[in-house]
């Protein structure tokens, strides 16, 4: 079953993993999901170490969490999630692996508070740095291009 969900969506996907980074998010503690589950603490514990949930499990957790299954299911990690996991958006900051202690008082209105509008800018970012690398890459075959040619002279 672990491939065939890697073979559906193509990618390396843990649905546990996944749960934890989707509770995190939403600030409910392992105790509380455990709770609402009707289960204990470890079970919870055991069903994020899971590469693949039970689709009913999976289903009663995705409703608690107020999100569609199909996200836990396919949420791939990438550094986007990463930055995610690591940030208190509660108080207003963002680790974004950057040391912004000395930046002054006027930057702090753009501070995003919450975690979706954080998501939607860094996939932004994401898509402009990749569309930034492509731009680069077509240079570069242009330029090397242009050097086959001269030396075919």
């Amino acid at each position: 079953m672990e491939r065939e969900t890697e073979e559906k969506t193509g990618k390396n996907v843990h649905q546990g993993a996944n749960v934890r980074r989707l509770r995190n998010i939403m600030g409910v503690k392992q105790s509380s999901l455990a709770e609402m589950l009707g289960t204990t603490q470890q079970k919870v514990s055991r069903i994020e170490s899971q590469r693949v949930i039970e689709q009913n499990m999976l289903i009663q957790i995705a409703n608690i969490l107020h999100v569609s299954p199909k996200i836990i299911e396919e949420l791939d990690e990438n550094p986007l999630s990463v930055v995610i996991e690591n940030n208190n958006f509660e108080s207003g900051s963002y680790n974004t692996g950057v040391d912004n202690s000395n930046v002054g008082e006027e930057n702090h209105h753009n501070t995003i508070n919450n975690p979706l509008d954080k998501i939607m800018e860094l996939n932004k970012q994401t898509t402009d740095l990749f569309e930034r690398m492509l731009a680069v890459e077509k240079e570069k075959s242009a330029l090397l291009e242009q050097l086959l040619k001269e030396k075919g002279k």
